[in-house]
């Protein structure tokens, strides 16, 4: 056996198992052939997870799900995991129980851990100073989760090898002084999460420090979410220009607070050729002040032809009249690109769509955007616009002799 995960796994064996299980790992490992140990386990579980572990295991990736756990037998498990593995390259610690015995624990962990190993380090607590001076260090690290908390001090980032940053944050823009004097000169991929109710603008934030990195350069991936409502200025964007997957999340509960109009779509797709995934603001709400139009679409589709995933507010009623190619926008040329747009899901939420723009709204839509296969939404009207979409898509593909029998066999079939 080589990894071992899965949720619920270990809830299946009972006390009297673990008893007898631990008497045979006495002299030697229980599995010493696992290398990956991927659980989320139940409490009464956590102390025997060090019978699977040994020597050979290099990744542990454990999540902690609610109720929450007794940080005692957490804190110990984690403090004896460079014992028990001291090859470790990937740990990845979710949902730990809150209290300081966990911050002594995990701090303790990582300074115990080979750091010349090490690739992954993802644990959602914040560290001890000198765990601190240790993870911005890590010689090879590629891929970091960390916790920063109010009043952290951080001492200056050096990870030439990181391409993966997740920075959570609850305290306005504490997470730029992980940045200040940083050397990260490969990083690819950027996540920050934040509670705060004011985030004021960390995409300028970001874009200032960013820029300081040189990250501009190799970023591909950027993903900020939020629970609050927030108004973002894209433009700080811009000079993204590798950027393949952009996502922007925060919240409407409080009305509206999307942004994102023709302007802002089009803009972005004129810098971010590469697109892949552009999913700004949360679920599309049904009170839109402003969205994107059948104009923008076409924009994007022109620009970004590799898109697969989009969200967006939008205006459905303005997918209602079948756009004309020529002078819809003075840059579009020819939007009916070689093999049109990749886009295959295209998320609505809870836009509402009359009952009698089914066929037009699907026909536009498949006119812009000739892949769309998944439309993900509340309103039980798009499910006939999907209906719609595979209808004329098989129209389409139909040959002219299918065509012609399709013909003959609607005039002049004879009611039963």
């Amino acid at each position: 056996m080589r990894k071992l995960g899965g949720t619920g796994v270990l809830d299946v064996l009972s006390p009297d198992v673990f008893s007898v299980l631990q008497l045979c790992s006495i002299t030697e490992p229980l599995f010493p052939g696992i290398k990956t140990l991927d659980l989320s386990p139940a409490k009464e579980s956590i102390s025997f997870i060090p019978l699977f572990l040994s020597p050979r295991t290099i990744a542990i990736r454990i999540w902690f799900p609610p109720p929450d756990f007794p940080e005692v037998p957490v804190a110990s498990m984690i403090t004896n995991l460079p014992s028990l593995c001291p090859n470790l390259q990937d740990i990845c610690l979710y949902g730990l129980p809150e209290g300081p015995v966990i911050t002594t624990a995990i701090s303790t962990m990582l300074l115990a851990t080979d750091r010349n190993t090490l690739r992954c380090f993802c644990v959602d607590y914040p560290l001890s100073q000198e765990a601190r001076e240790v993870v911005y260090t890590l010689p090879n690290l590629r891929t970091l989760l960390v916790v920063i908390g109010r009043g952290t001090s951080l001492p200056p980032v050096i990870l030439p090898n990181l391409a993966d940053l997740t920075i959570a944050y609850n305290q306005d823009s504490d997470w730029l002084r992980a940045f200040h004097g940083a050397t990260l000169g490969r990083l690819e991929a950027v996540t920050l999460t934040s509670d705060s109710e004011n985030i004021k603008d960390p995409l300028e934030a970001f874009e200032r420090v960013a820029l300081t990195a040189s990250a501009q350069h190799t970023l591909s991936e950027l993903n900020i979410f939020t629970s609050c409502s927030w108004s973002p200025n894209y433009h700080s964007l811009h000079r993204f220009t590798q950027m393949k997957d952009l996502a922007i999340e925060f919240s409407c509960d409080d009305g509206c607070s999307s942004t994102v109009d023709d302007d802002v779509i089009m803009n972005l797709a004129r810098a971010m050729p590469k697109l892949e995934t552009l999913e700004l603001g949360g679920p599309p709400c049904r009170t839109i002040v402003t969205g994107v139009t059948v104009k923008g679409f076409m924009v994007l589709a022109h620009h970004c032809p590799n898109l697969l995933i989009l969200r967006v507010h939008f205006q459905v009623a303005s997918l209602s009249t079948l756009p004309t190619i020529s002078g819809t926008t003075p840059d579009v040329g020819s939007v009916a690109l070689p093999g049109g747009c990749a886009l295959r899901s295209l998320e609505v939420g809870q836009i509402p769509i009359p009952e009698e723009s089914v066929l037009v709204v699907a026909l536009t839509l498949v006119h812009i955007f000739p892949r769309i296969t998944s439309i993900d939404c509340d309103d039980e009207n798009w499910d006939e616009v999907v209906g719609a979409i595979c209808l004329s898509r098989g129209i389409i593909n139909c040959s002219s002799k299918e065509l012609l029998s399709l013909y003959l066999e609607v005039t002049f079939m004879t009611p039963p």
